[in-house]
C-alpha cells in the first residue's frame, strides 16, 4: 500500500487496526493491518482487536479475504495460526515471507504440496526488499475473483461436534461467538477466557458437556488443542519441508554463549555499557553544538529587539531559548533509537530481554523493561517513549513511571557542582568520586521497591510467564534503522515540543515580570554606594559607562538577581520558602528549584543570577561554588549560620534526584498514556524528594 509499520519480534507493537488503500489493474482494496498473533482466541486487547476485525463485530465489517503472513523459517509454530483461522471460513491466501532466509537455512518447502494440502494459494515474498509482492498483488485479485478458496482444517467429529454445543447454546441465549473461540473456551480449564465472555450460569453446563464428550474420546480437554492443532500441522507438513535447517544449528551455538547466566551477562552488560557512554558521551558533542547554535541565534535576533526589551526578551530567552531546548533532547534520542532498532534487528534485544527477566521479576517487571530503565539514565524522554516495546500495559505504565527516577544526564550538574564545592574540599576526591557515583544509583534504589509496591498492592499484576520467541540472528537493515530513528524522531518534536517550548514561554514570563523601573534604579543606587566605600565616585562612574567592564557587568548581574527577586517566581518563592524551609534551603535556593521544575539543569544558570554571577555560568565555576560556599542566613533564627551545611547539600542533591524536574519528560508521559498519570507522577516524585530532604536534613543536622 506504500505505508509502513513498525515490525519487531514483541507482541504488542501495533495494538490496533492500520488501514491502507492497494490499487491492482482496475480494483481499489482496502488492507487492514491487525496486531500481530499467535492465537486467534482474544485473551488480550490487541487480540480481541483481531477477533473484531475478523468476525465483523464492533462495527466492523467481515473480510472478504484474510492474508495470514508467516514466518517461512518456522512453519509448524506459524501455522497454528492459518489453522485457528481456518474456522472462521474466509477465503485466504498464505504468505510464506522470509524466503530468502529459508534458502539461507539450507531448507525446501514445496509451496505447490502445501496450497494443494491446505487448499488456497500459497505466495512467497522478501518483504524488506519487495520481493514476490507482484504475485500475491495477483494471487489477491484472483482470490477475491474466485472466493471458493477456503482453507481446510480437519478436527476430528467429536471436535466439532463440541464446538457446537457451546456455540448453538450460546446462539439460543443470544451471544455470538466464533469457533476459535467456542473452542478457546472448552479447551480454557481454568475458565478465564469464559469469564472474559459472561453469562456462567449458562455457560457452564454447556461447557461440562462439551469437555465430558472430549474426555470421552480418550483426551484431556486442557491439552486437546494443541495437540490437535498440530497432528493436523504435521500432516500437512509431510513432505513439504526438508533440509536442514543450518541457521538454526548457528543460532544455538551462539545462543548457548549469549544466554549463559555468566558470560551471556557479562556480555549483555558489555553491550548495555557501550549504549549508555554513547548516550552520556557521543551526544554530548552534538549538544554542545545545538546549545552553541542557539546561544549564537539569540545573540544575533537580541541586538535588533534592543528597542522593545520585553519583545527581545520574550523571543531570546523564551522562544528561542525554549526551542534550543527542544532540539537539543534529539541527538540523544536519535543514538537511543538507532541502538535499539539495531539490537532489534539483530535478535539480540530478545536475547536481552530473557537474561534480563529475573533480575526485575520481584518487583513486576520483567526483561523488556530494562531497555527504558537504562536510556532513561542519558534522558527520561527517549527512556518513556522506549517503553511502547513492552506489551502488557500494566509493566509499561510501571516502567514509564519508574523511568524518571532513573538519574539522567541533566542531573548531573547539579551533583558537579555541589560535590565539588562541598565534598571534595573536605573528604578529597576519592569520596567525592564515590559519592557522584552512589548519586546516580539513589533514584533506582527507590524506584525498584516502588515498582514491588504499585504491582503488589495498586496494579495487582498477576504473575505470567515470560514467554518471548527467539528470533534468528540477522544482518540490520540500513533503511529500516534509518526510518525507525526518523520516526521517533518527529514523533517527539511534534508530539511533545510543542508542549515543552509552551512551558519555556510560561516560565520565562514568570522569571520577567514585573518589572518596575525603579528596581533598576534602587539597585543601581545601592551598588554605587556600596562601591564608594573603597572606589572614588569618579573611578566608578567612568567604569559604569563602559559595558565591558567588569564593574558594569557586576552591576547588570545585580540588577538581573533584583529583577528575578521581585518576579512572580521569585515572589512566590519566598512565599513558599517556609515550605522547604524544614529541608534547610532558603529562598535562593528555592527559587533555584522552583525555576529547574520545567528543566533541572536551569538550577545553575538561576543561580548564577541569583548570586551575581550571571545566567552563562556552569558547574564548574569556582566563583559559583566560592560564593555558595561562604551563603550565610540573612535573617531568623539561624541568622549567620552557613546556608549550605552537609545535610543541606545531600538533601539538596537527593532532592534532584528524586524529584521530576522536567516538563519535557512531564509532556512525554502525557503523550504516552496521560495527563493524569503524568500529573500523578509529577506530584508524588516531588512529594517524595521532598520528604527525603527534609529527613536528610532534620536527622543529619542532628548527628
Amino acid at each position: 500500500t506504500g505505508l509502513r509499520q513498525h515490525i519487531a519480534n514483541y507482541p504488542g507493537i501495533t495494538v490496533e487496526k492500520k488501514t491502507g488503500t492497494l490499487v491492482s489493474g482496475d480494483q481499489k482494496m482496502e488492507i487492514l493491518d491487525l496486531p500481530g498473533a499467535y492465537s486467534l482466541a482474544a485473551a488480550s486487547p490487541d487480540e480481541r482487536v483481531v477477533m473484531d476485525a475478523l468476525g465483523g463485530r464492533e462495527g466492523n465489517r467481515a473480510p472478504d479475504l484474510i492474508l495470514c503472513v508467516l514466518d517461512a523459517t518456522n512453519l509448524k509454530r506459524n501455522l497454528l495460526l492459518v489453522s485457528e483461522a481456518a474456522e472462521l471460513q474466509i477465503p485466504m491466501v498464505v504468505v510464506l515471507n522470509q524466503w530468502d532466509a529459508v534458502k539461507r537455512n539450507g531448507m525446501r518447502i514445496d509451496t505447490s504440496l502445501l496450497a494443494d494440502r491446505l487448499g488456497v494459494p500459497v505466495v512467497t515474498t522478501v518483504a524488506k526488499r519487495g520481493g514476490g509482492i507482484a504475485e500475491l498483488k495477483k494471487a489477491i485479485s484472483n482470490s477475491l475473483a474466485d472466493p471458493r478458496q477456503i482453507p481446510r482444517i480437519l478436527w476430528p467429529d467429536f471436535i466439532n461436534e463440541s464446538r457446537d454445543i457451546v456455540r448453538n447454546g450460546l446462539e439460543q441465549a443470544g451471544m455470538d461467538v466464533t469457533a476459535p473461540e467456542a473452542l478457546r473456551m472448552i479447551f480454557d480449564t481454568d475458565s478465564a477466557f469464559a469469564d472474559k465472555i459472561g453469562h456462567r450460569e449458562k455457560l457452564s453446563p454447556l461447557l461440562k458437556i462439551a469437555r465430558d464428550k472430549i474426555r470421552s474420546h480418550g483426551m484431556n480437554p486442557a491439552s486437546a488443542e494443541p495437540v490437535l492443532h498440530y497432528r493436523h500441522i504435521e500432516a500437512l507438513l509431510d513432505g513439504v519441508v526438508t533440509g536442514d535447517r543450518l541457521v538454526a544449528r548457528t543460532r544455538d551455538s551462539v545462543d548457548a554463549l549469549l544466554l549463559n547466566r555468566f558470560w551471556g551477562s557479562l556480555i549483555f552488560f558489555a553491550v548495555m555499557y557501550v549504549v549508555f557512554q554513547s548516550l552520556y558521551a557521543w551526544a554530548g558533542p552534538v549538544m554542545d553544538l545545538i546549545e552553541a547554535a542557539t546561544g549564537g541565534v539569540q545573540d544575533f535576533v537580541s541586538p535588533l529587539l534592543a528597542g522593545t526589551p520585553v519583545l527581545q526578551s520574550l523571543v531570546s530567552d523564551g522562544i528561542i531559548a525554549g526551542v534550543g531546548g527542544v532540539i537539543i533532547f534529539l541527538p540523544q534520542i536519535l543514538l537511543l533509537f538507532l541502538f535499539i532498532a539495531i539490537l532489534e534487528d539483530t535478535g539480540y534485544l530478545a536475547r536481552a530481554a530473557f537474561l534480563m527477566d529475573k533480575l526485575f521479576g520481584w518487583c513486576g517487571l520483567n526483561g523488556k523493561s530494562f531497555v527504558p530503565l537504562l536510556s532513561g539514565y542519558a534522558c527520561a524522554i527517549p527512556g518513556v517513549m522506549a517503553a511502547r516495546t513492552l506489551e502488557d500495559p500494566k509493566a509499561r505504565l510501571t516502567t514509564i513511571l519508574m523511568t524518571p527516577f532513573m538519574s539522567c544526564s541533566a542531573r548531573l550538574p547539579v551533583y558537579v557542582l555541589l560535590i565539588g564545592a562541598f565534598v571534595e574540599p573536605v573528604y578529597g576526591p576519592l569520596v567525592a568520586g564515590c559519592t557522584l557515583f552512589l548519586m546516580h544509583f539513589v533514584g533506582a534504589a527507590v524506584a525498584m521497591p516502588l515498582a514491588w509496591f504499585m504491582n503488589r498492592f495498586i496494579l495487582k499484576i498477576k504473575a505470567q510467564p515470560f514467554i518471548l520467541e527467539m528470533p534468528d540472528y540477522r544482518v540490520p537493515t540500513f533503511r529500516n534503522v534509518l526510518i525507525r530513528m526518523w520516526e521517533r524522531g518527529r514523533a517527539f518534536l511534534v508530539q511533545a515540543g510543542t508542549v515543552i517550548l509552551s512551558i519555556s514561554v510560561i516560565v520565562w514570563a514568570l522569571l520577567y515580570f514585573p518589572r518596575p523601573d525603579d528596581v533598576a534604579s534602587q539597585t543601581r543606587e545601592a551598588f554605587i554606594a556600596e562601591k564608594s566605600a573603597t572606589q572614588p565616585p569618579a573611578a566608578i562612574a567612568a567604569a559604569l559607562e563602559n559595558p565591558e567592564s567588569d564593574l558594569s557587568l557586576r552591576l547588570d548581574h545585580r540588577i538581573s538577581g533584583a529583577y528575578i527577586e521581585q518576579s512572580y517566581l521569585g515572589t512566590f518563592g519566598k512565599f513558599v520558602q517556609p515550605v522547604f524551609d524544614p529541608a534547610g534551603f532558603d529562598w535562593k535556593i528555592t527559587v533555584g528549584v522552583l525555576s529547574s521544575f520545567p528543566a533541572r539543569e536551569v538550577i545553575i544558570a538561576t543561580m548564577g543570577i541569583i548570586y551575581n554571577l550571571g545566567a552563562d555560568v556552569d558547574e564548574g565555576s569556582d566563583d559559583l561554588r566560592s560564593i555558595i560556599a561562604q551563603e550565610k542566613w540573612h535573617e531568623g533564627p539561624r541568622k549567620g549560620q552557613p546556608v549550605y551545611t552537609l545535610p543541606v547539600v545531600i538533601g539538596l542533591m537527593v532532592f534532584f534526584a528524586l524529584c521530576m524536574q522536567c516538563g519535557a519528560t512531564v509532556a512525554v508521559i502525557a503523550k504516552e498514556l496521560s495527563w493524569t498519570w503524568a500529573i500523578a507522577s509529577f506530584v508524588s516524585m516531588t512529594a517524595m524528594a521532598w520528604l527525603a530532604a527534609v529527613l536528610i536534613y532534620q536527622i543529619g543536622s542532628r548527628l
